[in-house]
């Protein structure tokens, strides 16, 4: 076991004024499964961009290891899958390649066909198990469940429980309960390591914002209290500095001018005294919050149908080209229902909310959506966004102030809101959609797979606003505890 050393790391971008790292130093042992996590924007891949050197930075990373990143560059999609695996970890043998796809629960003729055949879930998990037959090497795995349904997250899971020696990049917290043995976050103010997995993080977390935010409250009321209490001891020693000078009073005798000026200086030490109290109560004061994450409550205004019954799934069935995506299909969607459409990734979840979404679908059996239902969609993909937030709101004929307001909420910055999307990261163009969609007013929402990149404070957001505002909506998300959380009914394909 050796340590990769950061010390007083600092990055920022061109043309940023802020940086992404300010003095950044901690260690973590090679040996650690270090789950990676931060909101949308902070400096995760920035951050694994620094260890791997391709962007310039001043300070010191130090490391006995080669940094190996997922997702890596296949050169030739064209060869099998043992052929890219054997490009990437040269020294490996078939034998060692099946084992580990074996337990990946990947079928043992998948390593002889096309790469560019694999589902994406395959393609996943041979670059990983290739990559970690690579000696010496500490892996920087990026998002890597973006690409894979829940059966898929359970089984790359329990694999990485088995691994070690890796900084895991995930916004899924079951998935990082499952493999993780510490945790690694970008906080507001700089970067913290914790022994644990993401829910003992989360505890802790939440047990220290809690804890900040009492004493704060504490302080405010401390200082306004020391604040009054050091301007009326200022006011008697003023008092009485100006009565030992006075003349004689009604009864003729002069102050005795010795004891007054020890009662005004007395009076001065205790202002002096409280003072500092109070600037001391300040400076503890400002130390606290700078880590709290505000959460601002969402909201959505859903149209409410006149029917209970919104749309009519009765065997219904998706094929292209001859061939049956998914057939069989029998559900209902009621006011107020929260669908979650679950089953394996080409089970036909999307195509059936293309349908529900009213686009060409060829499907068979019976379909019905109510009449005058107004939808409102979120695909799955979100790259091809471009342009600034100011004409895509008007595109869409949303509210631009609602829109933006809603961003804001979702932890965007003042300078996201003059970049074009294009360069967004993956979980602010998310972010995009699912603030278009909130600014809609819809009698049912669809949405496909749409907390992909998003971070888990927000994708809390998202869950409590569903909850809390109770709009009908059918959904694809294979975040188990989200899915756990807000979904009234689950459908299963496949």
């Amino acid at each position: 076991m050796s340590q990769i050393d950061i010390a007083n790391l600092t990055f920022s971008y061109e043309n940023m004024y802020d940086p992404i790292f300010e003095n950044v130093s901690f260690q973590i042992d090679t040996d650690w499964r270090l789950g990676f996590t931060g909101r949308n924007g902070r400096g995760k891949t920035t951050f694994l961009r620094l260890l791997l050197g391709e962007l310039p930075y001043s300070g010191r990373i130090t490391a006995s290891v080669g940094f190996e990143y997922f997702p890596c560059r296949v050169s030739d999609e064209t060869k099998d899958a043992f052929g890219v695996a054997a490009e990437i970890c040269p020294g490996a043998a078939e034998w060692e390649l099946r084992r580990e796809l074996s337990l990946l629960n990947v079928s043992d003729d998948a390593l002889r066909r096309p790469f560019h055949t694999l589902s994406d879930g395959e393609r996943t998990k041979a670059l990983l198990a290739a990559l970690f037959l690579k000696e010496n090497a500490f892996l920087l795995i990026d998002e890597p469940t973006n690409h894979l349904d829940a059966e898929a997250r359970a089984a790359v899971g329990r694999w990485l429980r088995g691994k070690k020696g890796y900084i895991l990049v995930s916004h899924d917290r079951a998935f990082l309960d499952s493999c993780a043995d510490h945790i690694l976050s970008i906080n507001k103010t700089g970067v913290e390591v914790q022994r644990g997995n993401f829910s003992s993080w989360m505890e802790n977390k939440a047990r220290r914002d809690s804890f900040e935010t009492d004493l704060n409250e504490r302080l405010k009321k401390d200082i306004a209290r020391l604040e009054t209490a050091a301007k009326r001891a200022e006011n008697w020693a003023g008092q009485a500095e100006g009565a030992k000078y006075g003349g004689a009073g009604a009864s003729g005798l002069k102050p005795d001018r010795g004891y007054m000026g020890h009662k005004a200086a007395k009076m001065m030490k205790t202002a002096k005294s409280i003072e500092a109290r109070r600037h001391s109560a300040a400076l503890e004061k400002s130390s606290l919050l700078k880590n709290v994450e505000r959460a601002e409550t969402l909201s959505v205004s859903p149209l409410l149908y006149r029917a209970e019954t919104l749309a009519v799934l009765e065997n219904v069935g998706v094929s292209y080209g001859g061939a049956a995506v998914c057939s069989g299909v029998n559900f209902t969607v009621g006011r107020g229902e929260r669908v979650a459409l679950c089953g394996r990734n080409g089970t036909g979840k999307s195509s059936l909310l293309k349908l529900l979404n009213g686009e060409n679908v060829p499907h068979g059996g019976n379909f019905r959506l109510g009449s005058g239902i107004t939808v409102s969609y979120i695909p799955q993909d979100a790259s091809g966004l471009s342009g600034s937030l100011t004409d895509y709101a008007r595109l869409y004929g949303v509210d631009e102030s609602l829109f933006k307001a809603i961003l804001a909420k979702l932890d965007f910055s003042k300078t996201q809101f003059e970049k074009d999307m294009r360069d967004f990261s993956g979980g602010q163009q998310k972010k995009v959609l699912i603030a278009r969609s909130l600014c809609e007013r819809a009698h049912l929402y669809l949405w496909d797979e749409p907390l992909n990149f998003v971070d888990v404070l927000s994708r809390m957001q998202i869950e409590d606003l569903l909850l809390a505002c109770r709009p009908t909506i059918v959904f694809i998300e294979h975040d188990a505890a989200f899915v756990d959380r807000v979904a009234t009914k689950r459908v299963f394909l496949g």
